[in-house]
């Protein structure tokens, strides 16, 4: 038995439902995707081995495959050239992976893609013009306040390498809006799909996070 679980660094948190793939050193040969269980855990019916482990398409371990092997992200988003993990740069390629369902966003003239439920499979194909383009499909017009928050979502994972909590931005937006709009139920209103943890972070080119709200 080998058991792949994939968890967030900073709040330890399990990365459920995503794809990872064991690609065998002795044959070449590669597994089928194995969706990560509610523990963050994928686990594979093969005999110990060596190889590599891929999760959402990018190596995040190259080793003995045995037992438990953990993987630890400080964002599903990390990039795979940066084996530290360290926050303060925008990741970039792509988090395709075998069988994954995409769509086009236009973006003038380049046709941008996202998975299936509308995040960048390319974190580093992000503009404003994709977050324009990709709310307009949702039927969502974007005004400043919607700005302001696009920007503190992106500057925030620049800063710390993971996507802000709800409360994050609850506090930082009740100082620069005030009691009345600095409020969970106000964000919700300004992202009415799945509030800013969801449709926020799409726009933004980030991931959602775990736990969202």
């Amino acid at each position: 038995m080998i058991a792949v679980k994939v968890f967030i660094k900073v709040t330890n948190e399990p990365l459920k439902r995503t794809p990872v793939v064991l690609h065998m050193d002795t044959d070449g040969s590669e597994t089928e995707p194995v969706l990560t269980d509610r523990t963050g855990v994928a686990r594979f019916e093969l005999p110990p081995s060596t190889g590599r482990v891929l999760v959402s398409g990018i190596e995040r371990y190259h080793g003995r495959l045995d037992g438990e092997i953990l993987v630890d992200l400080w964002s599903i988003t990390q990039s795979g050239n940066d084996s530290a993990g360290m926050p303060g740069e925008f990741p970039a390629g792509s988090n395709a992976y075998p069988g994954m369902t995409t769509r086009g966003v236009q973006v003038g003239e380049r046709e941008i893609l996202t998975d299936g439920e509308g995040y960048l499979v390319n974190p580093g194909d992000w503009s404003e013009g994709f977050a324009s383009a990709r709310a307009a499909l949702e039927d969502l017009a974007l005004n400043a306040e919607h700005w302001e928050v696009i920007r503190f979502l992106r500057a925030h994972y620049a800063k710390h390498g993971t996507q802000a909590a709800v409360r994050d931005m609850i506090r930082h937006f009740r100082e620069v809006w005030g009691a009345e709009k600095g409020t969970n139920r106000y964000l919700h209103k300004l992202f009415p799909l799945g509030g800013p943890q969801k449709q926020g972070n799409r726009l933004a080119g980030l991931l959602r996070t775990k736990g969202e709200h």
